[in-house]
């Protein structure tokens, strides 16, 4: 290949001592041009058979690597084009791994997977910070415990426990509230009606149907938790 590279440069200098520069080759290109293009292909020859020498002593291993990067190539490209259903895989088995793990669907759906223990526990954010929920149809609101409300900075007065609340756990007095923002994977509500239960009454954040009955719509399907945003 470098030989014919010597040759091809050879037979342009021929042809461009025999022009003179006076006009064009063919009519179609000027000498200059074709002395930059016969130059250019000389170099490009050159390095085109230095690693081809260097590829030919050592044939099968470089078509092995070859062959290694032609296949990861192949695979960036997979799952770059598949990159949505992997992510919707990779959620599936957070939410198998981690009960409670909000993993997202397909048009803001939110799956959640059953606790091995019976209900379900949801992981949400409340104010920007992380909390956990049990889920509960039959809490009329959202019900913080005393202590994780005071973990948020919310901390109400003796007086202010004054609204009767029914839930799965049975009665208990709590002090209405609001939060300023409850968030479920993408799901987020604003101005979420809530309530803090007294000291001790309960060992478990509630989410109760004052951000349940902002949804679009939820239900449970056997061991998942579906939640549609909006």
């Amino acid at each position: 290949m470098m030989y014919l590279g010597l040759i091809a440069l050879a037979l342009v200098l021929v042809i461009l001592v025999a022009m003179d520069g006076s006009s064009r080759i063919g009519g179609v290109i000027e000498p200059d041009q074709l002395a930059g293009l016969a130059w250019g292909g000389t170099i490009l020859a050159l390095v085109v058979a230095g690693f081809w020498h260097q590829f030919r002593d050592r044939m099968g291993q470089n078509l092995r690597y070859l062959l290694i990067w032609a296949l990861l190539g192949l695979a960036c490209l997979a799952a770059y084009s598949y990159r949505d259903q992997f992510r919707e895989v990779g959620a599936r088995v957070m939410g198998e791994l981690r009960p409670g793990f909000a993993s997202v669907g397909p048009g803001g759906t939110v799956t959640i997977t059953r606790r091995a223990d019976g209900p379900f526990a949801v992981r949400a954010e409340v104010n920007g910070q992380a909390q956990s929920f049990t889920f509960d149809t039959g809490a009329s609101a959202v019900v913080l415990t005393a202590e994780n409300a005071a973990a948020l900075g919310i901390r109400p007065a003796e007086r202010d426990f004054s609204t009767r609340v029914t839930t799965a756990n049975g009665v208990t007095f709590a002090a209405p509230i609001y939060l300023d923002s409850l968030r479920i994977g993408p799901i987020t509500e604003r101005r979420v009606a809530a309530m803090v239960s007294r000291p001790g009454a309960l060992s478990d954040n509630l989410l109760g149907q004052s951000f349940l009955s902002r949804l679009p719509s939820y239900e449970v399907r056997g061991d998942r938790l579906i939640l549609q945003g909006r």
